[in-house]
């Protein structure tokens, strides 16, 4: 899956290896790593002030949610975006694959049959302003589970700050992995290996 940061990387490699200036060729190969240039990027802008958020009692009670666009096309359903859904209570998540030009009714049924059916319902629900949670469609289904949305401002991961972090670890995960697309084809005729990495993303 390739390394996420350079003290992450130095960190591993040392709890297995050691050489003469370790850290400084290791420096200077993630420098030059095309993948790691590729994919890494800032993550928002400086934080303000805290808007705490009441801790949750139960598992699935509240949510964040979140989207990462712009993949490798994968799977037979030819997706290349995710909805990640993280639970705030115990930190697990679910990596869903979808389609960026899916509408508010297709969210809210990859919703309904992966989170709902399998979860509960939230009490709370932490999303940015994208229309797919704003529309019609979901205000009546927030209104008939008795469901509360609360919009996290964007750059501003203190809204839910450890979830968001959960996030944006997942972005930078699919986004190294998914660099040069790297093809394959299995028994069930899956021709890109997006995803087979979703379901591995949550154990991670």
């Amino acid at each position: 899956m390739g390394h996420m940061s350079e003290d992450r990387t130095k960190e591993r490699v040392a709890s297995t290896a050691w050489w003469p200036k370790l850290e400084q060729e290791l420096s200077e190969y993630i420098k030059t790593c095309e993948r790691f240039q590729k994919a890494s990027r800032k993550h928002g802008k400086n934080y303000g002030l805290l808007k705490h958020i009441g801790e949750p009692k139960h598992p699935w009670e509240t949510i964040n949610m979140d989207w990462v666009t712009g993949l490798a096309p994968g799977g037979k359903g030819n997706f290349h975006a995710c909805l990640i859904v993280v639970d705030r209570f115990s930190k697990s998540m679910r990596c869903l694959p979808c389609h960026k030009e899916d509408t508010a009714m297709d969210t809210a049924l990859l919703f309904w049959n992966n989170i709902i059916s399998t979860c509960g319902v939230p009490k709370i629900i932490i999303s940015e302003r994208d229309p797919k949670f704003t529309s019609e469609i979901w205000t009546n289904l927030y209104e008939m589970l008795v469901t509360k949305l609360d919009y996290s401002t964007a750059h501003y991961p203190q809204t839910d700050g450890l979830a968001e972090r959960i996030i944006q670890t997942m972005e930078d995960i699919l986004r190294r992995f998914c660099a040069y697309a790297m093809q394959y084809k299995d028994h069930e005729g899956y021709t890109n290996d997006l995803v087979t990495l979703l379901l591995a993303v949550p154990l991670a």
